[in-house]
């Protein structure tokens, strides 16, 4: 199967982890912790799982399993900022700076990877930048074009994730897929605890329990399985692909997300705390278009 299907498809799937990671955080959650703590209980659970089914294979060395830890690591610290930005900001504006990550990917698979571009990918590659910083900063946000705080950390995240995916892809040259996934899944939970395991997070948890939450459902059908299919995916793609094109097409994530957001606003207004006056959503379309464009270029540019 083509490394770019599969890309496609973790990167649809990581459109519907943002949104139910916002439907949580909009109409359930009381701390920006609540989400990343339960992330960080559960994923073990999977990790765990993959090891006890498919075992440890014999030719893992020890520097893969630690690039596979790290990358899980980086990830992990970036899904934290990610979803921190996403209590206080629309999630269609959010994740596409988060997506700004194929830029970091190709500068470090550069140097550390010796993966080259030429001036057409490079263009295509801005051109998913150029339109995620368009998404952020154009009307209904305060403060104009002036990027804010949020973006700041957005980028901070955007280039933790692109190292992530750097690492996956060295790890995923020598294990194989699903036990770097297991790995990964635990270097991530560790982070994701240390940084949310706090009392107020977990009284909120302990109260979806006791109220019978339907959070809980969100949670489980996003943490079980829409998650871990993307990442597990994302992770395939980078095995079969260049780490510098598989983190660029996985930027139609965006597309994916504005879509379905755009539309369940519309059916379902305040649904996802999204903003939908004409203005927003023209630049939100002309902000997908520029980043569809890169993705397209790099696909048909890729063989």
């Amino acid at each position: 199967m083509s490394w770019v299907i599969i890309v496609l498809a973790g990167a649809a799937l990581a459109a519907c982890i943002g949104i139910l990671d916002k439907t949580i955080i909009h109409n359930y959650a009381r701390t920006p912790s609540t989400e990343p703590l339960a992330i960080g209980i559960t994923m073990p659970l999977v990790g765990t799982t993959l090891l006890l089914v498919f075992g440890i294979p014999e030719s893992a060395t020890l520097e893969a399993v630690l690039l596979a830890l790290a990358s899980g690591a980086f990830y992990g610290l970036g899904a934290h900022i990610l979803i921190h930005s996403l209590y206080t900001r629309e999630v269609s504006r959010a994740i596409p700076v988060y997506q700004t990550y194929p830029i970091f990917t190709a500068l470090i698979a550069f140097i550390f990877l010796g993966e080259r571009l030429g001036a057409v990918e490079w263009l295509a590659v801005l051109a998913v930048v150029g339109g995620a910083v368009l998404i952020s900063s154009g009307p209904g946000t305060s403060r104009g074009f002036l990027p804010d705080r949020t973006f700041m950390l957005l980028m901070l995240g955007s280039l933790i994730e692109g190292t992530s995916f750097v690492l996956g892809k060295s790890a995923v040259n020598e294990l194989p897929v699903l036990f770097a996934h297991a790995l990964r899944m635990f270097a991530l939970s560790s982070v994701l605890l240390v940084f949310n395991l706090r009392r107020p997070p977990l009284d909120d948890l302990i109260s979806f329990f006791r109220t019978r939450s339907p959070a809980l459902g969100y949670m489980a059908v996003n943490q079980f399985f829409v998650a871990n299919a993307s990442l597990f995916l994302l992770l395939w793609g980078l095995s079969l692909g260049p780490a510098t094109l598989v983190t660029a097409l996985s930027s139609l994530r965006t597309f994916f997300l504005v879509v379905f957001t755009i539309g369940l606003s519309l059916v379902w207004r305040g649904a996802l705390g999204e903003v939908t006056t004409r203005g927003t959503v023209t630049v939100k379309l002309v902000s997908t278009a520029l980043i569809v464009s890169g993705a397209v270029v790099i696909a048909l540019g890729i063989g």
